[in-house]
């Protein structure tokens, strides 16, 4: 096997490895295990899994702040060429006792209340701003702007009168 020089851009490829195991009697140690041992041709049951190569991006780095996706993550899952589920631990899973350790120290407290008190400040005026926005919005429909009909009629009944009058003279 060689180490790829680069990942492929799209991140697949078709390598795959080959599992093998056999059923072997009771105090067999690994020196008695020979090649032989994984031939079918000599009436050895061998059984054989297929695992397709997927390549994944670099874990991020733990955050000292727990997010919501690692709260209660369950660990990932891979899958077999035949169908057979494989468990994988999730490295968010496995850094969770580093970042559990973490959260007694009283730094992490401080800043974990820190940004729980500006994020309610955020949505509160988050929520402000809709309210304006909203009101605004009530204001708008109410007067849609230029001259008021009002003015219109009036003006109108005024140049009528007027033209009345003048033309009786």
């Amino acid at each position: 096997m060689q180490a790829q020089k680069e990942a492929p851009p799209d991140l697949q490829c078709k390598d795959k490895f080959l599992l093998q195991s056999v059923v072997v009697s009771p105090g067999v140690t690994t020196k008695d295990i020979n090649p032989d041992m994984f031939s079918k041709q000599l009436g050895n049951r061998v059984e054989e899994c297929k695992l397709r190569v997927s390549y994944v991006p670099p874990p991020q780095p733990p955050s000292p702040v727990r997010e919501g996706s690692e709260e209660g993550s369950s660990p990932r899952a891979s899958l077999s060429e035949n169908g057979t589920v494989n468990q994988i631990p999730d490295y968010n899973s496995m850094s969770k006792a580093y970042v559990d350790s973490l959260e007694n120290t009283p730094e992490v407290k401080a800043l974990i209340s820190k940004l729980s008190e500006e994020k309610n400040t955020a949505i509160q005026q988050n929520n402000k701003l809709k309210q304006e926005v909203e009101l605004l919005r009530r204001q708008g429909n109410r007067s849609h702007g230029g001259i008021p009909f009002i003015y219109v009629i009036i003006v109108g009944l005024i140049g009528i009168l007027l033209g009345y009058l003048l033309k009786r003279t």
